[in-house]
C-alpha cells in the first residue's frame, strides 16, 4: 500500500529567518495522525537565512541526521565537534544521555536548505556520538546509496536503530528497484525534482509511506534530477 503525503499537507512555520515544513508533529505543529512513521520521528525541511541559525540547544535519546541540499551549515556541539556540512554530506549525532549543539548559516547572502531527521534509538541513555561523511554525487547518481545503517556497512553512518537510510539522485527516465522485506515499511521523501514510485507521481516536498509492497520501482520524472531519501524501517 502506498499512501501519498503531499507537500502542502505538512506542518509549516515561517519565522522570517527560518522557513520550515514538518512531516510529523513538531514544535507548534500537532497532528495526531502524523506523529511518526515506525521509528522515523522527525523529518523537517528547513531554509535558514544568511547570517542566522539555531543557538545552542539540548537533545537527548535521539539519532539525528542532517542532510544539506544547498548552502553550508556550521555545526558545533558540547562534545567538542565543529564542522561545516555541505551538499552531498550527511551528519549523524547520537544525542543519547544528552548533548548541546548549534547550527548556523555563516553566508552573507545565501540561505541554506537542509533536511533534519530524527530517528528513535533502539535504547535510551546511549553514549553521545558524532559522525560526518561525504557521499559524492557519483555514488548517488541513478542508484540508491546507503548513507546510514545500524551496522555502518558499506561506509554508511552508524545509527543505533534497525533502519536503513538511502539517498539517490535520479535523472529523468532513470529507474531503480528496491525490494521491501515482509513486515518492514518505507518512507520515501522527495527533496527536489519529480519521481514516480510504482506509477504514483511525487513532486518536490511530497512523500509516500509504503507497506506491503514487495518491490518499489522508482523512476525519475520531470526535467531535473530528483533527490530522494528512502527510509527502510523495521
Amino acid at each position: 500500500m502506498i499512501t501519498i503525503r503531499h507537500k502542502n499537507e505538512r506542518g509549516h512555520a515561517d519565522h522570517g529567518w527560518l522557513k520550515t515544513w514538518h512531516s510529523f508533529s513538531f514544535a507548534d505543529y500537532y497532528d495526531p495522525a502524523h506523529m511518526h512513521f515506525k521509528t522515523l520521528r522527525v523529518l523537517n525541511e528547513d531554509y535558514v537565512a544568511a547570517g542566522r541559525g539555531f543557538g545552542m540547544h539540548p537533545h537527548n535519546d535521539m539519532e539525528i541526521l542532517t542532510m544539506v541540499l544547498s548552502g553550508e551549515l556550521t555545526h558545533k556541539d558540547s562534545m567538542g565537534n565543529t564542522s561545516a556540512i555541505r551538499p552531498g554530506e550527511f551528519q549523524r549525532m547520537t544525542a543519547g544521555t544528552g548533548v548541546l549543539h548549534s547550527e548556523f548559516n555563516h553566508s552573507k547572502n545565501e540561505p541554506v536548505h537542509l533536511m533534519q531527521i530524527w530517528i528513535f534509538p533502539e535504547k535510551k541513555n546511549l553514549e553521545p556520538g558524532y559522525e560526518q561523511k561525504a557521499f559524492p554525487q557519483e555514488e548517488r547518481k541513478n542508484q540508491l546509496r546507503l548513507v546510514a545503517a545500524r551496522d555502518g556497512r558499506d561506509g554508511a553512518l552508524t545509527i543505533h536503530q534497525d533502519a536503513n537510510v538511502y539517498a539517490s539522485s535520479l535523472d529523468p527516465g532513470a529507474e531503480v528497484a528496491y525490494s521491501l522485506a515482509e513486515g518492514r515499511g518505507v518512507w520515501l521523501q522527495v527533496a527536489t525534482g519529480e519521481l514516480e514510485v510504482n506509477g504514483a507521481k511525487l513532486g518536490a516536498g511530497d512523500a509516500a509511506s509504503i507497506t506491503s509492497e514487495a518491490v518499489l520501482a522508482l523512476k525519475g520524472a520531470g526535467t531535473e534530477a530528483a533527490q530522494v531519501l528512502l527510509f527502510d524501517l523495521g
